[in-house]
């Protein structure tokens, strides 16, 4: 009996609530006018950023293409006379995308970011395959003074191995032997 009693109790409860909202006066917010404000942490649109010389950050590494679960990624890799690394092509297919993130936490170079620009909707379905064009932008995005090359010991005209910031000399391996 008491079972049955806290049974009826709980469903009045609820009818009461569903009665209590059927006579509110409904609150509804105009999309196009009225835009929520999004979290600092949000993320949406996938971006190019460039180094603090204004020189493209990505290298072409393909992590950000093998870390993808459902592959919109793709590029290819090319290597200028200083011996710089940069994506020839680079394009990212937003209508297959899920905005997972692992892209950026796969870049080494902190080249791929997202921003939060969410509003991709297009009535033709290829106007969401965007081109290397369409993705660099002229900033730094969250990471202003990062510079992959001044750290990541490669030879370029920015210098040689050891001559980097922070950089050890190389070790020379037949000085370890017995």
């Amino acid at each position: 009996m008491a079972s049955a009693l806290e049974a009826v109790k709980a469903l009045a409860s609820g009818f009461a609530t569903t009665f209590m909202h059927l006579f509110r006066k409904p609150i509804t917010e105009e999309y196009p006018e009225y835009k929520r404000v999004l979290p600092a942490r949000s993320r949406a649109r996938i971006i190019l950023t460039r180094d603090p010389d204004g020189e493209e950050r990505c290298v072409a590494c393909y992590l950000c293409s093998a870390v993808c679960p459902v592959s919109c990624i793709s590029m290819q890799s090319a290597e200028r006379e200083d011996g710089r690394r940069y994506a020839a092509w680079f394009r990212i297919n937003f209508a297959r995308c899920i905005y997972c993130g692992l892209c950026e936490e796969a870049c080494p170079t902190s080249a791929i970011q997202l921003s939060p620009f969410f509003e991709t909707c297009e009535r033709e379905i290829l106007k969401l395959v965007y081109e290397k064009e369409d993705l660099l932008v002229s900033h730094q995005g969250k990471d202003k003074e990062y510079n992959f090359y001044k750290v990541a010991g490669v030879v370029t005209a920015l210098g040689g191995k050891g001559e980097h910031f922070r950089e050890d000399p190389p070790v020379d391996i037949k000085t370890n032997l017995p």
